[in-house]
């Protein structure tokens, strides 16, 4: 009973310290940044996989086929409002609507992909705007493009739903003004934040009125984290020497996790078609002030339920940067994920912490994974589908782990808007002896291929799956049959002789979302 106390105790000061953190407002101009650069970025995203694919499927032409093609897609994708060829003397040459209407290019910029531009275009004699993204082909054919009414590259509501308190400016290179959201208070102290788009240019200004902001919220949680811990910890002491119990599970793993016993290891990602390292996924070990280690399975229920789970990842997050972000900064095609719980992304507090520990680290944001398992429910998945936006908008790309396994089968993939996909190892061991697991992955083969997502294999043992991975298309695997997960000594060994610093060629410029494991 005594012990039973102490932990309610011990709660207390856990639960008033978060609220007095949560009431100290976290950055909320970055967050806001972020999640509207994700949002714009998302938006012209799905409009360039648009163009794409009527580009792959020979649309360049105004022949009635052609234009009923381009009306379909209207219909079926995209935030754009039609589709239009353009001819080589720069004028609208027909849309999918039948109706020409005059639009003057304001200004322009290239996106990472040369292919793409996008264009700031007048409609007619009037005042609006529209954002076009056109696909620039052959010199002597029309090149196809999507319309954006500029109100929708912007989030027009707050994080947390309601009116924007400030104002959200999208622009481009030369400052001229796509979209606005929100309006500034003149009368209150504004933050500003601008972000750049790495994939199409364009830059997101938010202004948001002053109040309380934090700046360091890693540093905060973790002094959160030690008073809170300390204090569980004396509770739980000066109830034990009354009722001479045995100690509380959750307390000794708040203090593992405080004195770092818990540490990376790294489940090597190998490109099955070529031999290449592409990345790692970054496991954890318990290695105890004895120096005996403990494996997951006797401690990842407990992380779950005592609510340690967030302060696991980003204490990992921290070692991850500090032991192998030289060499990791130095390979830019090397990708290294991490394995994050449902509720960290709830108030996009993964977006800070991200932001907050890779913060001038040698590792770029482009090369961090974020694994969101498929196994826990997902009870408001548009809060996390904006979540999941913000971070592709900052660089980093997000995986559904465990596909296959989990609540909402693939329309749960799709509504995320997730970049990769991980198939769980149970269907890749049962390849030889159970049909219903091929038919499964064949399934995730196909949707990837279709949403051009990536995919990876788990728990590849042998090589008569590797053989059928490669067979169809499959290029990403990890698995003991290449490597077992390895230290951060063996690891930063192999990646050093499979992918020497001297031999690397700099990478290609490619769009935001393209894979992270090719």
């Amino acid at each position: 009973m005594a012990v039973v106390l102490g932990i309610i105790a011990a709660s207390v000061p856990v639960l008033l310290f978060n609220a007095w953190l949560r009431g100290q407002g976290e950055d909320e101009t970055a967050v806001t940044a972020a999640w509207a650069l994700g949002y714009a970025d998302t938006q012209i995203g799905e409009a360039v996989t648009a163009i794409n694919d009527l580009s792959t499927n020979g649309i360049d032409s105004c022949r009635p086929a052609q234009v009923e093609a381009m009306r379909r897609a209207v219909l079926r994708s995209g935030p754009f409002k039609e589709l239009l060829l353009i001819g080589q003397n720069g004028q609208v040459a027909c849309t999918d609507s039948g109706l020409q209407v005059r639009q003057q290019v304001i200004a322009s910029v290239a996106a990472t992909d040369r292919d793409i531009l996008l264009e700031l275009v007048r409609i007619g004699e009037g005042s609006e705007r529209l954002l076009r993204v056109r696909k620039v082909g052959q010199a002597d054919k029309p090149s196809i493009a999507a319309v954006i009414p500029t109100a929708l590259l912007l989030p027009q509501v707050s994080l947390r739903g309601g009116r924007l308190d400030g104002a959200v400016r999208l622009t481009m290179p030369d400052g001229a003004v796509v979209s606005e959201a929100g309006k500034v208070n003149s009368e209150q102290e504004q933050r500003h934040v601008r972000l750049r788009s790495q994939p199409y240019g364009l830059t997101v200004t938010v202004s948001l009125p002053v109040g309380g902001l934090i700046a360091d919220q890693d540093a905060l949680r973790r002094i959160a984290m030690l008073v809170t811990g300390v204090t569980a910890i004396v509770i739980l002491l000066f109830a034990l020497r009354r009722a001479r119990q045995p100690a509380s599970g959750t307390a000794e793993l708040a203090k593992a996790i405080l004195s770092d016993q818990f540490v990376p290891y790294y489940q090597p990602v190998v490109d099955i078609q070529t031999g290449k390292l592409l990345g790692a996924e970054v496991l954890v070990r318990w290695k105890r002030a004895d120096g005996s280690f403990i494996e997951p399975a006797a401690f990842a229920a407990l992380i779950e339920s005592s609510g340690l789970s967030l302060d696991l990842t980003r204490s990992l997050m921290r070692r991850v940067r500090d032991d192998i972000g030289a060499a990791i900064g130095k390979r830019p095609r090397v990708s290294v994920a991490f394995n994050v719980a449902p509720q960290h992304f709830d108030d996009a507090m993964i977006i800070n912490d991200v932001g907050t520990i890779f913060d001038n680290s040698q590792i770029k944001l482009t090369q961090i994974v974020l694994e969101l398992t498929e196994r826990h429910r997902i009870d408001n998945l548009t809060a996390m589908r904006k979540t999941i936006a913000a971070l592709q908008g900052m660089g980093c790309k997000v995986a559904i782990d465990d596909a296959g396994t989990g609540h909402s089968g693939l329309s749960y993939i799709l509504k995320l808007g997730v970049d990769i996909i991980k198939i769980d190892k149970v269907f890749v061991h049962a390849l030889g002896s159970e049909g219903h697991s091929k038919a499964t992955i064949e399934t995730l083969i196909d949707l990837a291929k279709n949403m051009r997502m990536e995919i990876v294999a788990e728990g590849v043992e042998d090589f008569d799956q590797v053989t059928y991975l490669r067979e169809r298309g499959v290029a990403a695997a990890q698995g003991y049959v290449f490597a077992p997960p390895l230290p951060a000594g063996s690891f930063l060994q192999l990646l050093d002789a499979m992918e020497p610093v001297a031999e690397m060629v700099p990478a290609p410029a490619k769009p935001q979302r393209a894979s992270s494991f090719r």
